[in-house]
């Protein structure tokens, strides 16, 4: 259960007050989340991440400091609860992946390494820290890969009707951005108290069409993870969006907001923000299959190399690649289906196996090599210029089923996770007013 949004203001806010007053400072627990914690410095850089980017956005206004906290600490604590499964899994980031990770961002912003300290440094932001968060988002990344995929199951049925539906042959004209709002609807919740949250999803949506700020209406309403963003979902292709309201989208008109909708997490209110055309462009696409091996809490990072390396010794000299995938490979999304990947132009790929998938000749198999993933073995089946075949799109479909079943997936194995974990709030209000008290006095 969330904490009253005004006893976490005014607590995580004094705890700053009092810390930055004293010589010592003291970090204060603000939740205990089953193993970890979640500490005031940790909110109140959060809060102040936040509070830069809304100022330096063109927003028409800020939701109350309340709510947003009260978002933050939600957010911190659904990431502690993720980090503790994969530590629990021995989905582990090692330093090579991480530099690597942190030299990718910084290369798509035109910068090296050492530039790109220069520029965290000139913002007040330790790169440390940001090594830190991109350790966190790599293991959180991993372990809701590793989770949701094996939830994700797609039929020919399932196929066929996406084939069919009016909004397939859109997705590749149109792309829509989206801003969504999640009113939440606690299990079990009576009757009365779910027309409580109708009513006030029907007036939150009267006042958007009113005028009112739809990126402040969601960080201070929205249960949603993307609260903190305004809600905002990006830019999405119509096969992209949630299967909730992703027919209801199709139908709006930029800026207008649709009559919220409900199912069992609650009630939705989305707003068509912007709307663009993607021209269609043909691609070379890639039939590849790998095998992959991961290091574990059983099986070391020397181990699984080695692993990969006696596989790739025992498909040269002719064993079956399906055979061995369904044996070895970690993957299993691909491990089930022999390791087959079906065709692509690499785009969802990582860089590592983008690059040694084009590297490698038809029917040659790679090297070994490593991704954050763990140790690849590859072969390349065959090229081709992308076409309109029905196999091609048979291929698409599977992957856009794939990708919105994953994003629903994920909502429901966060809420369980959510409602299965020990949270105890923590906050000292005598903070406050101890605070209050010596400001007071000073005065």
């Amino acid at each position: 259960m969330r904490l009253a949004s005004q006893a976490l203001a005014a607590g995580v806010l004094a705890t700053a007050l009092q810390v930055a007053a004293e010589p010592e400072p003291v970090d204060e627990i603000i939740a205990i989340v089953n193993d970890d914690v979640v500490l005031a410095s940790e909110v109140m850089e959060r809060f102040h991440t936040v509070m830069r980017q809304i100022q330096a956005s063109e927003q028409g206004g800020a939701p109350p400091q309340e709510a947003i906290l009260e978002q933050i600490l939600e957010r911190l604590i659904i990431e502690s609860i993720q980090l503790q499964e994969a530590e629990s899994r021995g989905i582990l980031v090692d330093d090579e992946t991480l530099t690597r990770a942190v030299g990718d961002y910084a290369a798509e912003n035109g910068m090296s390494i050492d530039q790109f300290i220069e520029a965290l440094t000139s913002e007040g932001l330790s790169y440390r820290a940001f090594r830190d968060q991109v350790r966190r988002q790599l293991s959180i990344d991993r372990v809701q890969r590793e989770v949701v995929n094996r939830r994700v199951y797609i039929t020919e049925q399932d196929i066929e009707e996406l084939l069919s539906s009016p909004f397939f042959a859109e997705q590749l004209s149109d792309e829509y951005r989206v801003g969504h709002i999640l009113l939440a609807v606690a299990a079990g919740a009576s009757p009365a108290a779910i027309e409580r949250v109708r009513q006030q999803a029907e007036a939150i949506a009267a006042t958007l069409r009113d005028g009112a700020d739809f990126a402040a209406a969601a960080m201070e309403h929205s249960a949603a993870g993307t609260a903190l963003e305004g809600g905002d979902l990006g830019w999405r292709r119509a096969s992209r969006l949630p299967g909730l309201f992703a027919e209801q989208v199709l139908e709006l008109e930029i800026g207008e907001v649709a009559p919220p909708l409900q199912n069992a997490a609650g009630f939705h209110i989305v707003k068509l923000l912007d709307m663009r055309g993607a021209s269609q462009q043909r691609a070379n696409e890639t039939q590849v299959r790998h095998i992959l091996v991961s290091p574990s809490t059983i099986r070391s990072d020397a181990e699984a190399k080695a692993t990969a390396e006696s596989v790739r010794e025992r498909l040269i000299g002719g064993e079956d690649f399906a055979a061995l995938a369904r044996e070895f490979s970690d993957d299993p999304g691909s491990a089930l289906a022999g390791g087959e990947l079906g065709w692509s132009t690499g785009e969802a790929f990582v860089t590592e196996f983008r690059d040694i998938m084009d590297a490698t000749a038809i029917g040659e198999f790679s090297p070994v090599f490593r991704s954050e993933f763990g140790w690849h073995v590859l072969q390349v089946l065959d090229r081709r210029e992308a076409d309109a075949s029905e196999e091609a799109r048979r291929d698409y479909a599977t992957r856009v089923l794939h990708a919105r079943r994953f994003d629903e997936r994920l909502q429901e194995w966060l809420s369980e996770i959510r409602d299965e974990a020990y949270v105890d709030h923590r906050v000292e209000l005598t903070a406050r007013e101890d605070a209050d008290e010596e400001a007071a006095e000073t005065n």
